[in-house]
């Protein structure tokens, strides 16, 4: 006859067995005050010792703020994107549904509100019952328990950390006991339960039942029902076996162990629990959200997380910011208007196509507050490279986009009319601008630290020629009148009005190498820059003068709701009204009447500027209006993104025989901007009444523009 099972148990497990309760009884006795444990006197010397290592433990468990994601949203409080490392939403207690904390206290530990840090009673017949059991079957560790070595894992900074949180000795669960006394002790049931709820892993990527709540059942936690609640509650014990969007069967029979655990305890009745377990689980799972590729405007998201990544308020290093993002549970307020976001994307993908070995690009700017609206490009933010997707952002500068930029063009000639007014030149200066010209660059004045210039150089227009004064010489993108101004004002003043407008150059023996041209041809745009930019730039021109820096943020809050750092505009008046009011006066002219992007007129009052590189590498346009500014740009580039010929490419469908800033990147421009114009009353120029040559356009002849001349690097064309 074959013996009990129990009688079956090697003499050896008896003994281990026997010892591990002994330790255990010891272990009680020393550290839960007033429990008598029989054993914990036989153990002499043993008992003291571990007295002694649990004395040199901490006496409280410090419980860090839990990662939390991060909400970046537009200017109207609406979600663009989430950020987190874990998907976790911190709620409080009384926001979680009844039906959750009573299924959760249930199935993991039903006597929490009557014992300790310790449930002796859950302990012991846990220890009992898995004595008769070649595995462990039942679990002894409370709630609070559970909470301080979830704590230890979460707070694990190393492997080895990590490593001795999960480990299963007795040394681990001694320590376990010791922080479980000092949690109970410091805080309340509530506390805890409400911290383990926060802290628990549910499966699926979601930790914390908010998150859980959202990511099964598209719900709130205040908004859990009976048979969400039990599944839920059923999952934290395993989360990866009992996961329902990989194991559907097992996620539903831990289901119903929760329910029926409830019925035994009388939390619920049988009957009910009993209807509820021919149910399905009732999944509803939205589609998860976490960086900018899933954003709704993923290269603005990408814009705003590469901006903040550069805020050392939010972090010493790189690494720290990018933890305070993705775990801070920050709100992160933007300047991002989704009509004219929407707005500017139709109107890029309209005119470039994503698998072109062109970029199309539009930034817009709001004046006088710097908040950026909108930034688009034709390559899609993403890996799929097949499909153009990339994840360099040709929109914004450099340093925060990590792409090139792209040449100017004779947008660079507004620079040169604005440093010229500054100089107190009249609107009326004229030269005679002929081509070809040659000039001598030893007539040219650079900056102190700019490059000693000299040597003789050609210059011939692509436009028109003849007498010129500021108003048709700007009209006409005539380069031999610029490089006359230029000469007369010198090339300092221009390069460092430019800087101060926003356009990021680097004094030619500044850090990191970049050396934009110091040279005559600066006014023709031959410095890599970004339509961000450029719109920041001609924005100043609308604002008057005032220059405010780009910006994508207004303000972030922490997790509590409070504000952790407003982002105010950053202005200077970087000229005088009038320069800027007479600036204004002659650019409105390049979209009226026979003006070069006249086809590109807006319902308001605009301004603006073409651009065309020598060879026709890139096209643009930058123009404003009193309320609105913003640059479009298309660059031809080769298949490793390297900045190359438009010319004989297909763009927009249509192969490009002779390119042209008002003909490709002017109506990008003209696209977007007449549909944020309807937001806007009108609202005209001020006229510049008091600047010398105002209004006086006849001097120059008839435009008669001649073939393109390729001279070159860097000549400007209209």
């Amino acid at each position: 006859m074959s013996r009990p099972r129990s009688e079956r148990l090697s003499a050896p497990r008896v003994v281990s067995h026997l010892g591990v309760m002994v330790v255990v009884a010891a272990v009680l006795g020393v550290v839960v005050s007033g429990l008598a444990i029989p054993f914990a006197g036989v153990l002499g010397f043993t008992a003291r010792t571990v007295a002694s290592g649990i004395d040199e433990l901490p006496q409280e468990l410090v419980t860090d703020a839990l990662p939390q994601r991060t909400r970046i949203v537009d200017q109207r409080g609406e979600t663009i994107a989430t950020l987190y490392d874990q998907n976790r939403v911190n709620v409080s207690l009384k926001d979680v549904s009844r039906p959750m904390v009573q299924a959760i206290v249930s199935i993991e530990d039903f006597r929490f509100y009557q014992h300790g840090a310790l449930d002796l009673k859950g302990t012991l017949r846990a220890f009992v019952s898995n004595q008769a059991s070649d595995s462990v079957v039942q679990g002894g560790s409370s709630i609070t328990q559970q909470l301080v070595k979830l704590t230890l894992i979460q707070q694990a900074d190393s492997p080895e950390e990590i490593a001795a949180a999960q480990d299963d000795s007795y040394a681990r669960k001694i320590n376990e006991l010791r922080y479980a006394i000092a949690l109970e002790q410091e805080h309340s049931k509530d506390w805890i339960l409400e911290r383990y709820l926060n802290t628990a892993y549910f499966g699926d990527g979601a930790y914390g039942v908010q998150a859980a709540a959202r990511n099964y059942f598209d719900v709130n936690a205040g908004q859990l029902n009976l048979r969400q609640a039990a599944m839920l509650a059923g999952l934290v014990q395993n989360p990866g076996r009992f996961d329902p969007t990989n194991s559907p069967d097992l996620a539903t029979e831990r289901r119903n162990v929760v329910l029926n655990r409830m019925a035994e305890l009388g939390v619920i009745e049988q009957q009910r629990a009993d209807q509820l377990k021919t149910r399905k689980l009732g999944l509803d799972q939205p589609a998860k959200q976490n960086g900018c590729v899933t954003s709704r405007v993923p290269l603005f998201c990408d814009y705003v997380v590469s901006y903040l990544k550069q805020d050392r308020s939010l972090g010493r290093t790189p690494r720290q910011r990018e933890q305070m993002l993705k775990r801070g549970g920050l709100t992160i307020r933007t300047t991002v208007d989704f009509k004219y976001q929407e707005a500017a994307d139709q109107a890029v993908s309209d005119n470039v196509f994503p698998r072109e070995q062109a970029i199309g690009a539009l930034a817009v700017v709001e004046p006088g507050t710097g908040e950026v609206k909108a930034i688009s490009q034709s390559r899609p933010y993403g890996a799929d490279k097949d499909a153009g997707e990339t994840f360099l952002n040709y929109v914004i500068p450099q340093e925060i986009g990590k792409a090139n930029g792209f040449q100017a063009g004779s947008t660079f000639k507004s620079f040169t009319l604005a440093a010229a007014l500054e100089d107190g030149l009249p609107l009326s200066t004229t030269y005679n601008s002929l081509s070809p010209m040659t000039f001598d660059q030893a007539n040219f004045e650079t900056c102190d630290y700019g490059p000693d210039l000299g040597g003789t150089f050609p210059m011939v227009n692509s436009t028109s020629s003849g007498l010129m004064n500021m108003y048709s010489g700007t009209r006409l993108s005539v380069n031999t009148y610029f490089i006359q101004l230029e000469e007369e004002v010198g090339i300092c003043k221009p390069f460092e009005l430019a800087r101060a407008m926003g356009v990021r150059l680097t004094s030619p023996n500044g850090e990191g190498g970049v050396q934009p041209e110091m040279y005559p041809n600066f006014t023709l745009g031959v410095a890599d820059v970004s339509p961000l930019e450029m719109a920041e730039a001609y924005a100043t021109f609308a604002a008057r003068g005032l220059h405010c820096e780009s910006r994508p943020v207004t303000q972030i809050r922490d997790a509590q709701g409070n504000v952790l750092k407003n982002y105010p505009a950053q202005c200077d008046q970087v000229m005088e009204q009038s320069t800027a009011d007479a600036v204004s006066d002659v650019l409105r002219g390049v979209l009226e009447g026979s003006g070069f992007a006249a086809a590109q007129a807006l319902d308001q009052p605009s301004a603006g500027k073409t651009g065309t590189t020598n060879d026709g590498n890139s096209v643009w346009f930058a123009g404003y209006m009193p309320g609105m500014a913003a640059a479009a740009m298309i660059a031809g580039v080769t298949e490793a993104g390297e900045p190359d010929s438009l010319l004989y490419k297909t763009v927009g469908g249509s192969t490009v025989y002779s390119a042209s800033g008002s003909g490709f990147a002017a109506p990008i421009w003209g696209e977007a901007m007449r549909v944020i114009d309807d937001d806007f009353e009108y609202e005209d120029f001020v006229y510049p009444s008091g600047v010398s040559g105002v209004g006086n356009t006849s001097v120059a002849p008839p435009p008669s523009p001649s073939p393109p001349q390729n001279t070159g690097r860097g000549r400007g064309r209209g």
